[in-house]
């Protein structure tokens, strides 16, 4: 690993004009639980590592006019065991207890994960189906950048040099709505999915159609997709055993995964559509619709 200077800043200031003193040269850390591995493998090579962990203000997490708000030095052990997320969210609390290990989980940060830009992990495609945005801050001021509008490419985010991921905000589910977040793991519990999908179902005031669908998918592309497709599908309709798997096929095409060792490009978009059908009847039944066989 290349020496590099280490910097604590206490102050978002302090950040912002160690950014602009530094420039590409410094690379933020917050939980270290990435960048720390692609910097032993030589991936990324910083002359200067600026921390985040004393800014305590980036840490909680809160409520807010109906809106979940999750500072992105939050640690995904804090989020899962989080009243408030379990109270409002559940299915996030979910998402981050899947998150590889418990030691994982204690050191990672909703931010830094969000930031390092990886398809693979697991809160991309459930923030994507919730709804949330993503608060962007720098000397300029500040900016909400939609979940699916995040991603560019592999390891690439809209995150700018000079800005950084302050707050991660989901709004509260409306009433009638279920949430689900599913994932294959061929492997290990502490290896990244072969699929990851989210779903989160609202329905109409009788509970017969679905009144609004968001899909999320990961680990099926460069970066996290939403399945618009899929959701035109299903949104205003019965969401009957056909209507699942026609949108779970939708969801199929759009997919562009790589062969691995965790299973051939071919076998991937197959476990999408299964998946997807899943999470969405997952979904209908905590909104307490029925499907019957469809999965």
């Amino acid at each position: 690993m290349k020496s590099f200077g280490f910097h604590s800043p206490q102050t978002l200031e302090e950040v912002f004009a160690l950014q602009a003193r530094f420039g590409e040269e410094a690379k933020l850390v917050a939980g270290g639980t990435a960048l720390t591995i692609m910097m032993k493998q030589n991936l990324v090579r910083p002359s200067e590592v600026i921390s985040l962990r004393r800014l305590r203000e980036f840490r909680d997490i809160r409520s807010e006019n109906g809106t979940l708000c999750l500072g992105a030095l939050a640690t995904y052990s804090e989020v899962e065991a989080s009243p408030r997320v379990r109270e409002m969210i559940p299915v996030l609390a979910e998402t981050y207890h899947h998150v590889a290990t418990r030691r994982i989980r204690n050191m990672a940060t909703v931010g830094g994960g969000l930031v390092h830009g990886d398809s693979n992990q697991d809160p991309p495609s459930a923030l994507i189906a919730l709804r949330a945005r993503f608060q962007v801050m720098s000397r300029a001021g500040t900016q909400e950048i939609a979940a699916e509008d995040f991603f560019l490419d592999y390891f690439e985010t809209a995150v700018k040099p000079g800005e950084i991921l302050a707050e991660v905000r989901v709004p509260k589910p409306a009433p009638r709505s279920g949430q689900a977040y599913l994932k294959f793991l061929p492997r290990t519990a502490d290896d990244y999915a072969m699929v990851a999908v989210a779903a989160a179902v609202t329905l109409c005031a009788d509970g017969t159609k679905c009144e609004d669908v968001r899909i999320g998918l990961g680990c099926l592309a460069p970066t996290p997709l939403r399945a618009r497709e899929a959701e035109e599908v299903l949104r205003g309709q019965e969401p009957g055993p056909d209507a699942l798997r026609e949108a779970a096929e939708k969801a199929r095409k759009i997919t562009g995964p790589l062969s691995d060792h965790r299973g051939s490009a071919d076998y991937k978009r197959d476990m999408a559509a299964v998946f997807v059908r899943r999470a969405l009847d997952l979904a209908l039944s905590r909104a307490g619709y029925s499907v019957g066989k469809s999965a």
